[in-house]
C-alpha cells in the first residue's frame, strides 16, 4: 500500500503480467475464465459512511467470494495497524480469516479493494497456481484479481494529486489499466462508468492503448507501416540465412518493448514465425507463407496474420 509517497507509473512489471495471464489461462481453460463474466457489480461492493463497519465488511467479503467462485464459509476479518493493506490466512478452510489496515476504518470506500486481493490469494492457493518469489506472486494476485473481475477496484483506489497520492497492489495504475483493458475487450465490458477516480480513469485510458499496441504487432495484419517494414527485413534475413539453434534467426525479435515475434526453422520452405496471442499472451506458431488466420488453442481468439 503506497499512502503519501510517489508512485510509480509506467510499464515495469510487463513482462511478469503477461506471463500471469497465460498461466491464469492455462489453468483455468477458456470456459473456466469465461465463468467470471461479468465483473462485479459496483453496487454489490459499495460501503458508505452509514454501514456498520463490520457488518459491511463481511458483506463486501461475501459478494467478493461469490464473485470469484469460492465456497460460501464465514468471513472473519478484522482492522490492526500494520504496513501493508491486509493480510490473509491461507488455510483449508472452511473460514477465511482476513486483517485489514487500521486506516480502512475511515477509507472505508476502498475496504473492497482491499478484500478482493487477499480473496484472491485464496482462490489462487486453492488453485495451486504461484509464482516464485513475493514479488512475481503479489504481480500474479493483483492480474488474476484484474483478469477475473475484481480487480477494477484496486485501480479505482488510485488517487494522486499534488500534495498527497494512495495505490493499493503491487502493479502501476497503467499496469493495472493494461490488465483491466485485456479483460474488456475480451469480455466486452466498459469499465470506464465504473471508476470514481479520475486518476484511475486516466491509467485505464492509458493501459488500454498499451494492450491495442499488443493487437498491432506483426505478423497481426494490424501491424502498422513501420513494424511490417522491420518485419519484412527480418523475415528476409531468415529466409536467407535460416534460424541459429536458439529458435530465433538474427535480428528477428521486434524490439519495440512489447510482445515480440520470432522465426524458427530452416530456409525459405520450413521457416515459421511464433509470436504471443494479444488476449492470453499463449506463443502461437504459424508458417511463413502470406495470409493466415490463425486460432489461439488457449483462448480461442482468431487472429489475421500476414506472415
Amino acid at each position: 500500500m503506497t499512502s503519501g509517497s510517489e508512485v510509480v507509473h509506467g510499464y515495469p512489471h510487463l513482462a511478469t503480467v503477461r506471463s500471469a495471464l497465460a498461466a491464469l489461462h492455462k489453468r483455468l481453460s477458456y470456459e473456466g475464465v469465461h465463468t467470471y463474466a461479468p465483473s462485479v457489480f459496483p453496487a454489490d461492493v459499495a460501503f458508505s459512511d452509514q454501514d456498520d463497519l463490520y457488518l459491511g465488511t463481511q458483506r463486501v467479503a461475501r459478494a467478493l467470494v461469490q464473485h470469484l467462485h469460492l465456497p460460501d464459509a464465514r468471513m472473519i476479518v478484522s482492522f490492526r495497524e500494520m504496513e501493508h493493506a491486509a493480510s490473509v490466512e491461507l488455510a483449508a478452510g472452511p473460514e477465511y480469516f482476513i486483517e485489514l489496515n487500521g486506516r480502512f476504518r475511515t477509507h472505508r470506500n476502498d475496504i473492497g479493494a482491499a478484500l478482493a486481493h487477499e480473496i484472491t490469494h485464496i482462490l489462487l492457493h486453492r488453485l495451486g497456481l504461484a509464482f516464485a518469489g513475493t514479488r512475481d506472486n503479489e504481480i500474479l494476485t493483483d492480474t488474476v484479481t484484474t483478469y477475473l473481475g475484481a480487480g477494477w477496484l484496486l485501480l479505482d483506489a488510485f488517487r494522486e494529486d499534488g500534495a498527497s497520492s494512495q495505490k493499493l497492489g503491487y502493479l502501476t495504475p497503467e499496469e493495472f489499466g493494461y490488465v483491466l483493458a485485456k479483460r474488456a475487450i475480451a469480455f466486452g465490458e466498459d469499465p470506464a462508468p465504473w471508476f470514481t477516480s479520475a486518476q484511475a480513469y486516466t491509467a485505464y485510458t492509458k493501459g488500454l492503448a498499451q494492450a491495442r499496441r499488443d493487437e498491432q504487432q506483426p505478423p497481426l495484419t494490424a501491424a502498422g507501416w513501420a513494424g511490417r517494414r522491420r518485419y519484412a527485413k527480418e523475415r528476409r534475413y531468415a529466409q536467407e540465412n535460416g534460424s541459429r539453434a536458439d529458435g530465433s534467426s538474427s535480428g528477428s525479435t521486434s524490439g519495440s518493448g512489447s510482445s515480440s515475434y520470432a522465426f524458427e526453422g530452416g530456409g525459405r520452405d520450413t521457416l515459421r514465425v511464433s509470436f504471443p496471442c494479444p488476449t492470453c499472451q499463449q506463443r502461437i506458431r504459424v508458417p511463413v507463407r502470406g495470409r493466415v488466420r490463425a486460432r489461439c488453442a488457449l483462448c480461442r481468439t482468431i487472429l489475421e496474420c500476414d506472415t
